[in-house]
């Protein structure tokens, strides 16, 4: 990362060019976007085959232990944008809150993880093409999601939330059709799926499904509802924004788990046989085929390969809003400050940083998916553990008094959610493909963010923090 000078020229610098975003969105339009760029459907396809794969019959108490995790992160989430509802997001708060030392931290990490999140969800796209276009091959057809999706991003945050409603509304309709299948043909009660939870063993029996799996796949699940907070990235650009913003993080969690777990139940109550199910290697294709014919499957693929373009979108707009941020910040140099601080005369979007940011998404779908995972897979766990402390040192210090959401249970919320992260890094760890890995570039960025920071930006003086008023 470019060394950070604090100087009255670059300061100077760092603004010339730079403009305000411009508030134009209420609740609706913000709750559309958070909503896209959790894309529930998505995470039913892609996330919740692992989860089964894992805790089998099990996946229900796993997902629904995950919602009650989520709700308490949502409260830590609500409580500190309804205090700094700022564009920087998580890396904005934490400094405010914690100093800018732990701030840079979770910059360092932040800017590696969510730049490569919209490649990630790209090379998803060709796996639900494959449907018509079978041999369509995965890294053009990432790098033309990317590029659709930043021409969108570069239009009006208006624009974006009616375009992102748009598609999330055939996405829901994808996973009402895939709980239709379900529910219409049920061949099991729920009770079993909550007394009687079963997994497929290695000589492919069920077999009653062990606690620690059941545990094991919470730790995915949390993962699968993730996405409410990024509400906090469109703060500047929503009116009332410390009332609108926590609301939308309640709300977004809320309708994510009705409409992951919902689909998940339809598929478990419905399935002809568990043992068939699970021993597929496409859990949820295989069943809409089974229910309701190669026509059923081919059109809801349709509607989640769409419902991955539109997180694609989401997500590049909450990426170019955080790089925009740190520009505003001064953390790269002057020129570069000067560049990505722009905001568009007619759509009002820091144009350059999404441009910057489609660039970067679409040559990262030239690397290899593994290395992907192992650059993003954990990084959320630290930023998650770092705003919990910050929620329980705002509270302690005053800080966050000024915002108008304040979590019930107060430390409840950040208290029971550090206990359940660390049980994921420890569940990360166990895995030696992608878990420990991840873990260790997680760290070893941390460690060499906080090196340079007490080395070079402390010398150098403050690292000073601004926002739209600034």
């Amino acid at each position: 990362m470019a060394l950070v000078k604090d100087s009255v020229d670059r300061d100077a610098g760092a603004h010339a060019g730079s403009g305000n975003l411009k508030r134009g969105m209420k609740l609706l339009g913000v709750l559309f976007i958070t909503l896209s760029g959790i894309t529930p459907a998505s995470s039913v396809f892609i996330i919740v085959p692992g989860i089964l794969q894992t805790s089998g019959s099990g996946a229900f108490l796993s997902m629904v232990i995950a919602g009650i995790v989520g709700i308490f992160m949502a409260f830590v989430y609500a409580e500190l944008s309804s205090a700094y509802p700022l564009t920087g997001g998580e890396y904005a708060i934490v400094g405010r809150v914690m100093g800018p030392f732990a701030g840079f931290v979770v910059l360092a990490i932040l800017i590696v993880t969510i730049l490569l999140v919209p490649a990630v969800l790209a090379l998803g796209v060709s796996t639900y093409l494959g449907v018509l276009f079978p041999h369509m091959e995965m890294a053009p057809a990432g790098i033309v999601t990317v590029a659709i999706a930043t021409i969108c991003a570069i239009l009006n945050i208006r624009t974006n939330a009616v375009i992102t409603g748009l598609f999330l509304l055939l996405e829901i309709l994808a996973l009402i059709a895939l709980g239709a299948l379900g529910f219409l043909h049920v061949s099991r009660p729920l009770t079993d799926l909550i007394a009687h939870p079963v997994v497929l063993s290695q000589s492919h029996h069920l077999v009653a499904a062990p606690i620690a799996a059941i545990g094991m796949a919470t730790s995915i699940a949390i993962f699968a509802y993730n996405g409410y907070g990024a509400a906090v990235y469109f703060g500047e650009e929503t009116h009332d924004a410390p009332r609108h913003i926590a609301r939308a993080i309640l709300w977004a969690l809320g309708i994510t788990v009705f409409a992951e777990l919902v689909p998940l139940t339809a598929v478990l109550m419905g399935a002809p046989d568990l043992r068939t199910l699970l021993g597929s290697q496409n859990m949820i294709g295989d069943f809409i085929t089974s229910r309701g014919g190669n026509l059923a499957n081919i059109l809801i693929s349709l509607g989640v390969a769409l419902a991955i373009l539109n997180a694609v979108i989401a997500t590049t707009l909450q990426t170019a809003r955080i790089l925009f941020s740190t520009a505003r910040d001064a953390v790269w140099t002057p020129k570069i400050d000067r560049i990505l601080s722009k905001v568009h005369p007619t759509f009002h979007s820091p144009w350059v940083a999404t441009l910057v940011c489609g660039i970067l998404s679409a040559l990262a779908c030239l690397v290899n998916e593994n290395i992907l995972f192992v650059l993003t897979g954990t990084g959320l766990i630290f930023i998650y553990g770092a705003l919990c402390i910050a929620a329980i040192i705002g509270r302690m210090r005053g800080t966050t008094a000024h915002g108008v959401y304040r979590m019930p249970l107060f430390p409840l919320a950040p208290v029971v959610a550090l206990l359940v992260l660390l049980y994921v890094i420890y569940a990360n760890f166990l895995d030696p493909v992608v878990g420990r890995p991840s873990l260790m570039v997680t760290i070893g960025i941390a460690i060499a963010a906080g090196i340079y920071y007490l080395a070079v930006l402390r010398r150098r003086g403050a690292w000073t923090l601004r926002g739209p008023e600034d």
